[in-house]
């Protein structure tokens, strides 16, 4: 009798520990599960412009480094062999430092983002996939900071004289529907792509964040995504 004893000890535990889990997020209160949010939407701005808005940022980084318009790439071999090989290549570079000094501008917006954060926002974070904190800066501030991404791209990228040349032509071949809208102008590719990264980024941020609560190093957050998992 004592091994069916056991078993039943074990089963009690099993199914009290199970209980326990799924009232872990019901058990936070609204405050909590608020400051804990906005604590890890901080904490993931922080991060991702921290990063990218350095020398180098984007460069140095092959997660979010900013290669040719695919249009160009596809003929680089060719370009090589006219000459046009340097000049591509400080495209690219100028391309990944018109994103690094773009990104700075995003972190009043995120954090303008956090602070206007609904109840129904968070309920949206808290039952959402791995990735909901990240949509939700998405949808918050996507469209502000391509706006203002891209006076400062511009201004950068205009300085390299193969910038002006690509848009020229891409002006042109743009109205046969050949190349996608956001490559048209080199400008114009290059904010959708300095915003892919920040997103990335944050979203690096936010899975480490899932994985390991305690080791975001704040109480608040590892009490609520704690609750998460």
């Amino acid at each position: 009798m004592r091994p069916l004893y056991k078993t039943a000890i074990t089963l009690s535990l099993a199914v009290t520990a199970s209980a326990a889990f799924a009232l872990s997020l019901s058990d936070l209160s609204n405050q909590d599960a608020s400051s804990g949010l906005k604590a890890a939407l901080q904490k993931g701005a922080d991060v991702a412009v921290s990063k990218l808005g350095v020398e180098n940022g984007f460069l140095n980084n092959d997660k979010v480094k900013i290669g040719l318009p695919s249009v160009l790439d596809k003929a680089m071999p060719l370009l090589r062999m006219t000459g046009q090989g340097q000049k591509l290549d400080d495209l690219v570079v100028s391309m990944n430092h018109a994103a690094e000094q773009a990104v700075p501008l995003a972190k009043p917006l995120l954090l303008n983002a956090v602070k206007s954060m609904s109840v129904t926002d968070a309920k949206n974070i808290l039952t959402g996939g791995d990735t909901s904190v990240t949509d939700f800066f998405k949808q918050k501030t996507s469209t502000q900071l391509g706006e203002k991404f891209l006076p400062i791209v511009k201004g950068v990228t205009d300085r390299n004289g193969l910038s002006a040349q690509y848009n020229s032509v891409m002006g042109q071949v743009g109205k046969t529907g050949m190349v996608p809208a956001q490559q048209s102008t080199v400008e114009g590719y290059v904010t959708q792509r300095a915003l892919d990264g920040l997103y990335t980024i944050i979203g690096d941020e936010e899975k480490a964040i899932r994985q390991d609560p305690v080791g975001a190093g704040s109480a608040i957050i590892g009490k609520v995504f704690g609750a998460l998992k």
